[in-house]
């Protein structure tokens, strides 16, 4: 916001204080509630593009601030924000329907929305009917030759989905429904992720907890056995949830990265890649994980800032272990009195040092060039070697060189061709070249006995606190340990490069495309990247060691690859001369990183790499869909993997939508306990039972602490039903593409109550069309007579104008703005209300009322039934319950049995219903309404209706005469006087004779008044002070708002979002202001002229 438009505003706030009148013409709104596009595509890029930058100790920083504010009580729980609700009645259907058979529609119509009534059966009646299927486009009239394919994001197969896997469900589910309803061959295809790591390791604790039993207890083939038993037993939670959520998969499809077709596709990209060189196997620095006893990847380690000395818990410690601390010690110089001094955080790692470089500038040093150390433990001599890479204004300019245990080190040691000494196995303990004192023993633990040793021997120099980032496992929490292993690679420079051009060249499009800058960033400086997991679950590497017969150097190895492991005996005989029977082949027992197999998605889901109908028909898929978290886990690989596998882009469009997050700003994490089950929302849950999910779950104390009394505060009666189809609204509700979502559980709840307002608009239209004598006509010969029927028939037209834009745009939240709008304010609020005295009227009515009652139940009719085609993308089950509802009505030939095989509507089809000068023209009849409503409040009326004057210029005199019907009904009022103080001859139906005196006066704008005739009178000096009353509530509040907007750090510190909804209240308090300051100046000058 500009400083400018503050002081101004401050200005307008010193003239009310004081009570002056403004003459002078307002602007309608200082500040907009919704920015223009251009500053919400700036600030969104620069606040979403700057993200992945954000120095890790801010993070930090505002997570523990967070924390303290839920635990120390601090957090707003505005009015707003809380959830008010109380228990609905909840009525079940009960009809005996056999599993996926048809919903029986002909019961009597509940008095109102219950999701436990509406939701029941029809998800198993489509999927028996396979309407979810490509093959169902064949039988459609509207079906067009085109195709729309997309892979559902795999969740893994061990957990259950929360609000953010909900929301990916949500607007896929949108998309896809909305194409098949279009005419489209559409397939989506579901699909769970075998999660190496993260199932291993829940199978584990299971077999520890249930039998006793670790891992190595079992053999390989054993523990394979009990993983895959637990799959198969709890591993359907998933697609139980994702069948609860409407999603319309073609289950028939569904994949599973374990399965053998998907293994098999699986070997063949290794195999593949390996004959091109692009996976290699190397001797190379990994993350390692003790606690996991594998590698992980670089995008799965998270880096924690620490200012100084720090107390952290460790897997495997019964201890916290201090971190954050710089230990300097000697070396002492061979042959000679001298030391040299080196400094480090790890001293445990000294053990492998092999070398001490300094920088061939340092004048400290110079004199000991080429000269060695002695180790104090080992006695091995350590060569001074000299490189630039060392930074003199570290620590004390020489660094201990450790080349088996940190990158840096690994690349001096090939510079300077240097030993590499392991001295921490892959268990953390310290190796036997440690010698007998260290062996066996705890990394962490071994860093005190090491710093006891080095001061018992006096060579301990100084221990001082230290910032620094610690390397964190985000699968264990364990601290990563740099070890030097022999593993499989993958080259990506060359791929990652082809993934950037692509985007430059606009073959593939990200969305939004400020992420454009982020992935060209992040590729061109991406590592090779290690695929080799030490894992027994997952897709065992298909590579074999190989062994000859006649060999002597059994320490140098050989390896080939294959399918299979005749085809890899064939490619080792063919390849070392030999026979196949004099080879013997070990496969390597590592498996595949699991991100390696969910890279192929895309077209090991189709059959790949057999040239199957559906992998021709659906490949490459047109839009991939997911969090913007996944840019690097997933997606970039997806592409890397697909373009060099089958020579094409896995997709063409990637759509990205931002990370949903709890009121308090955190992100939903198993680790914080603040995740919310999509079914808890749909069905609804107890604050008890959400504490007892969080005690299930293996928090940290203080993390479990904080997470209940975050849910106390959230949800202090727990959360309440709201169903399938108010979650999903509510989802798709959000900006996708813009800063974090915050989701409350009150923007659900009000989605609810928009599904109720649905039900008793279909029983009201239902009684119209019950009542009916005549049939209601087709849309396409159906015409608008009335000016509401025309009104009402163009917003429907605007509206689908609008759906159809904002879906070719993925603006999902600017369709169902527009749905709801339409459906609550335009059909509901001033349709009916104006038409409900026609349409309720008795038989024996004359024939102009009879001939416009049958208009508008017409109206009515193809009003409701196409916004609920709109309407299904976001409401499946609602929508359909409320159709079928509607087809004994339908005009014409039958309609396909299901809503969702429906052609969406088209604005084409409405071009007849398009009367955009009724739609202009109602905005001042709008203005008109919610002004003469506001005088009757500022005077108590409740049943009186009072005669009413509108003093206007003379084309606003013709509009509210074209609209008379509905400014008089949803008025409120006896009677329309119309008084244009200019009026000419061509006006007619206008009153002659000015309104009363004494009449309560409202301002529509500069050229219109409204005066209220009031029967038993109100005094002006009573009005006067009201008013005056109501500008003294009104000015404290504006003034708070300005104050806030002009702290310091209002821009940088207060959520955009946050920031518009301030925006907002205060152009709504300004303009509120000023129709009191014009009011009174009105109200004055009739105290002066009386």
């Amino acid at each position: 916001m500009s400083q400018q438009c503050v002081l101004r505003a401050h200005g307008l706030l010193r003239m009310w204080r004081a009570g002056r009148v403004l003459s002078g013409k307002l602007p309608g709104r200082l500040y907009s509630s919704k920015p223009s596009s251009s500053s919400s595509s700036s600030s969104s890029s620069s606040s979403l593009s700057n993200s992945p930058l954000r120095p890790q100790a801010e993070k930090h920083r505002r997570r523990k601030e967070r924390e303290r504010a839920i635990l120390s009580g601090q957090h707003n729980t505005s009015e707003e924000d809380s959830v008010k609700w109380s228990e609905k009645q909840r009525i079940e259907y009960t009809a005996q329907t056999p599993a996926g058979t048809k919903k029986d529609t002909r019961l009597p119509f509940p008095s109102s929305y219950s999701p436990e009534y509406v939701e029941p059966s029809w998800y198993q009646w489509w999927e028996k009917e396979g309407m979810f299927s490509p093959e169902q486009h064949e039988t459609l009239s509207h079906a067009v030759d085109r195709t729309f394919s997309l892979c559902i994001p795999p969740p893994n197969v061990t957990g259950t989905l929360h609000l953010g896997h909900a929301l990916t469900v949500a607007v896929e589910d949108a998309l896809v429904r909305w194409r098949r309803m279009q005419g489209h061959r559409v397939l989506w295809v579901p699909g769970c992720d075998h999660a190496g790591i993260a199932t291993q390791s829940v199978v584990e604790r299971m077999l520890l907890r249930d039998k006793g039993k670790r891992r190595q207890d079992f053999t390989r083939e054993e523990f394979l056995q009990e993983v895959w038993k637990w799959k198969n037993e709890k591993g359907g939670e998933i697609y139980h949830q994702l069948r609860r959520l409407g999603a319309s998969l073609d289950w028939s499809r569904a994949c599973f990265t374990m399965d053998p077709g998907f293994s098999r596709a699986v070997t063949e990209a290794f195999v593949r890649l390996c004959d091109s060189g692009l996976i290699y196997r190397s001797e190379g620095m990994v993350n390692w994980s003790c606690a996991l006893e594998s590698a992980i990847s670089d995008i799965e380690v998270d880096s924690k800032e620490l200012s100084g000395p720090t107390m952290l818990s460790v897997p495997g410690y019964e201890q916290q272990v201090e971190f954050g601390t710089m230990l300097t010690f000697a070396y002492p110089l061979e042959g000679c009195n001298g030391q040299v001094a080196v400094s480090t955080t790890r001293p445990e790692t000294m053990l492998g040092d092999v070398a001490v470089a300094v920088h061939p500038d340092d004048p400290r040093y110079q004199a000991v060039h080429g000269k060695q150390c002695l180790h104090p433990f080992t006695n091995r001599l350590l060569p001074i070697i000299t490189d630039t890479m060392v930074d003199m204004e570290l620590g004390t300019g020489a660094v201990k060189v450790t080349p088996a245990h940190d990158h840096s080190d690994f690349l001096l040691s090939q510079r300077h061709s240097l030993p590499r000494l392991t001295v921490i196995g892959e268990d953390g303990m310290m190796t036997p070249l440690c010698g007998h004192w260290l062996e066996g023993v705890k990394r962490f633990d071994a860093r005190q006995l090491v710093t006891d040793a080095l001061a018992e021997r006096k060579l301990l120099r100084d221990k001082k606190d230290h910032a620094m980032t610690l390397p964190i496992c985000s699968r264990s929490g364990d601290i990563i340990e740099p070890l030097l292993k022999k593993q499989w690679f993958v080259h990506c420079q060359e791929m990652a490069q082809k993934a950037v051009q692509a985007v430059e060249d606009g073959q593939l499009e990200i969305i939004p495309h400020y992420y454009s800058k982020t992935w060209k960033n992040w590729l061109s400086n991406i590592s090779d990247w290690c695929i080799s997991r030490q894992l027994w679950w997952g897709h065992q590497i298909p590579a074999y060691r190989v062994e000859l017969a006649n060999s002597t150097d059994k320490q140098e190895e050989h390896w080939v690859w294959g399918r299979s492991e005749d085809e890899a005996r064939q490619r080792a005989a063919v390849k070392y001369g030999v026979k196949p029977e004099d080879i013997s082949l070990t496969q390597d027992s590592d498996v595949l990183d699991t991100w390696f197999s969910s890279g192929l998605f895309p077209f090991a889901m189709l059959g790949w790499p057999q040239q199957t109908t559906d992998l021709q028909r659906f490949y490459p898929n047109n839009i991939l869909e997911t969090g913007s978290d996944l840019i690097f886990f997933w997606v970039a690989r997806m592409v890397m993997l697909g373009t060099e596998l089958t020579g094409q882009l896995p997709f063409k469009q990637v759509l990205l939508h931002s990370l949903v997050r709890d009121k308090h700003g955190r992100k939903m994490s198993k680790s914080l306990g603040n995740v919310i089950d999509p079914l808890d929302v749909i069905h609804g849950v107890s604050l008890e039972r959400l504490q007892e999910k969080v005690k299930e779950g293996n928090l940290d104390p203080r993390e479990q602490m904080v997470a209940m009394e975050a849910q106390r505060k959230d949800f202090p009666k727990g959360i309440p039903q709201c169903g399938t189809d108010a979650l999903r609204f509510a989802l798709c509700s959000h900006k996708m593409q813009g800063e974090d979502i915050s989701l409350s559980i009150s923007q659900v709840l009000s989605c609810r109550h928009f599904c109720n307002k649905m039900w008793q608009t279909l029983r009201f239209t239902l009684g119209v069309l019950g009542d009916s004598t005549t049939a209601v006509g087709a849309l396409e010969e159906t015409t608008p007579l009335s000016s509401m029927d025309r009104w009402v028939c163009s917003r429907l037209y605007s509206t689908v104008a609008q759906c159809e834009h904002s879906f070719e745009a993925y603006e999902l939240h600017t369709v169902t703005s527009a749905l709801y709008s339409f459906w609550v304010h335009s059909l509901c609020d001033v349709y009916l209300e104006c038409v409900k005295p026609v349409l309720v009227q008795q038989d024996d009515t004359e024939h102009s009322s009879r001939g416009r009652q049958v208009a508008s139940s017409s109206v009515l009719y193809h009003c409701v039934s196409v916004s609920l085609a709109l309407l299904s993308p976001f409401m499946p089950f609602l929508t359909e319950e409320l159709w079928q509802r509607l087809q004994p009505f339908r005009p014409g030939a039958a309609a396909p049995m299901s809503l969702c095989l429906q052609p969406y509507p088209r604005s084409s089809q409405l071009a007849h219903w398009h009367f955009p000068e009724e739609e202009r023209d109602f905005l001042l009849v709008q203005e008109v309404i919610r002004v003469a409503r506001s005088l009757r409040a500022q005077c108590g009326m409740t049943k009186e209706k009072p005669a009413m004057w509108a003093v206007c210029s003379p084309s606003q005199a013709q509009t509210l005469l074209h609209f008379g019907s509905a400014v008089w009904t949803l008025s409120r009022i006896s009677s329309l006087h119309i008084y244009c103080p200019q009026a000419g001859e061509g006006v007619l139906s206008v009153s002659s004779t000015p309104p009363p005196e004494g009449s309560l006066v409202g301002v529509v704008d500069h050229t219109c008044q409204l005066h209220l005739h009031v029967q038993n009178g109100m005094r002006v000096d009573k009005q006067i002070a009201q008013l005056t009353q109501r500008r003294v509530k009104l000015l404290p509040k504006l003034e708070e708002i300005l104050c806030r907007m002009q702290s310091p750090h209002y821009m940088s510190k207060v959520p955009a979002q946050v920031r518009q909804q301030m925006d907002s209240k205060m152009s709504a308090l300004q303009q509120e202001l000023k129709n009191i300051e014009d009011q009174l100046k009105l109200l004055q000058e009739t105290q002066t002229t009386e």
